[in-house]
């Protein structure tokens, strides 16, 4: 059983069981009240942003913030994915995982990327702090799953192995 389980998965595990009640919490805020939750502390960086920058009308800026949460939804939906698919077996032994939390982690990296860029020209240091390590958590993630050995070698090692113990018998 621990044969089967990858430095991937288990890091992916771990982003998942942070980001899906986070960023579910923050989009749903967002949804009930967009002024209000696009002003809440997690997305303040982009409401100043938005505000000071790009002078938008307020149906706009309730537009800006559903759209955020549709993303921070989006990121969530694929980590979920992901822990369905590493609960099967079969689909973990050959890697089948790899495309949900590589998207999980390419659209968290760009909302992460844009929310640091937004502090750092709104000036809020504590969310820029925020953003930076979520960023940084998701690209450490990436880079393990590319420097780990593809799944398809040691899933057909193991069905290898398994015919050749059923031929000896």
């Amino acid at each position: 059983m621990a044969k089967n389980w990858r430095i991937s998965s288990l890091s992916g595990a771990l982003l998942a069981a942070y980001f899906i009640p986070a960023w579910t919490m923050i989009a749903f805020k967002i949804m009930v009240s967009p002024i209000h939750g696009l002003y809440d502390r997690p997305n303040i960086s982009l409401a100043l942003f938005v505000s000071d920058h790009l002078q938008l009308a307020g149906m706009a800026t309730v537009r800006f913030a559903w759209l955020l949460a549709l993303g921070r939804m989006t990121v969530v939906a694929f980590f979920a994915i992901f822990l369905v698919f590493i609960t099967r077996a079969s689909i973990r032994k050959s890697g089948g995982y790899n495309e949900a939390l590589g998207m999980a982690l390419a659209i968290g990296s760009v909302i992460s990327f844009a929310s640091m860029l937004m502090a750092s020209q709104a000036g809020e240091a504590a969310a820029l702090r925020m953003h930076a390590a979520e960023l940084l958590m998701m690209l450490g993630t990436v880079i393990v799953m590319v420097l780990e050995p593809p799944a398809k070698k040691t899933a057909d090692a193991d069905a290898t192995s398994g015919e050749l113990s059923l031929q000896q018998t």
